[in-house]
């Protein structure tokens, strides 16, 4: 099926030689129908610049475009994809720059150069935590980007979106509640990619907030790191090297907690009392 007068994803990927390579965490997405649900689901992109991670044979990228993406930038390392790209780029002219490297290599904010961008993307698995947690945690705040919309497996989306008290609830979800207001837009089953994982997949949709809690980035990951790390222990032993006993009394915390029953507004005092 085609939606916009280019070849159906599955010609492109044989007449190219792409099979996804379980190195780089490929799982291309061929349906165009969920990849126009998650162009959708980014909102209005008429007046955006979009940042795609991995685009691969280009589905999504088709569908950003399609969906009227005003230009869209695709950082793509796997050298096979860019011929399939670069077609897409001469359906589409002057709206796809493609970028042949490595998006951990990459300077986002460089990108936007000072316009709020999108980020969209079917992440890479092996890579889309590390991604997620460096956009989290930009030094500039309000962030260079205007929102993300992006593919996990579903383990993953849960502990983006997870509250206090749930088995779910990480230094993942203490960041991203901390900076974003996150939520599961919906789940994409196995049979849609190529080849199907072996879990379920989710869109997360992520706004950064205007003010969140004062804190220093670098102190409140550490905390979190350290609270987490040891999740069954007390807090006044996870974080004994930080002060343990005496930093919990000093900011209104019964050390015997657990890092799970901490909100974020606590996780906030801890690193600003560090």
């Amino acid at each position: 099926m085609s939606i916009d007068g280019l070849p159906p994803l599955r010609d492109v990927i044989d007449r190219h030689g792409l099979q996804a390579k379980k190195a780089l965490g490929q799982n291309f997405l061929l349906d165009l129908n969920l990849t126009g649900k998650v162009a959708r689901a980014a909102g209005d992109l008429t007046h955006s610049t979009v940042i795609e991670i991995g685009p691969g044979p280009g589905g999504l990228t088709r569908a950003l475009l399609f969906n009227g993406a005003r230009r869209v930038i695709a950082i793509e390392r796997d050298e096979r994809c860019l011929g399939a790209l670069t077609e897409i780029a001469d359906h589409y002219p002057d709206r796809l720059q493609i970028i042949a490297g490595d998006a951990l290599k990459t300077d986002f904010a460089a990108l936007a150069d000072g316009e709020p961008v999108r980020i969209v993307a079917n992440l890479p698995y092996n890579i889309g935590t590390e991604l997620l947690v460096r956009w989290l945690t930009v030094a500039e705040w309000p962030p260079f980007y205007a929102s993300m919309t992006l593919m996990f497996q579903r383990e993953v989306a849960e502990r983006i979106v997870a509250k206090p008290g749930s088995s779910a609830y990480g230094r993942l979800g203490v960041l991203a509640g901390w900076r974003c207001e996150a939520r599961i837009a919906f789940d994409v089953p196995p049979q849609a990619f190529t080849p199907p994982p072996k879990v379920t997949s989710s869109v997360v949709h992520l706004v950064p907030r205007a003010n969140p809690l004062a804190a220093d980035v670098k102190t409140l990951g550490r905390v979190t790191e350290a609270a987490f790390g040891q999740r069954r222990k007390m807090l006044r032993q996870s974080l004994k090297s930080m002060g343990g006993e005496a930093l919990l009394t000093r900011v209104g915390i019964d050390p015997t907690r657990r890092a799970e029953t901490l909100d974020i507004e606590e996780f906030v005092r801890l690193a600003n009392a560090v």
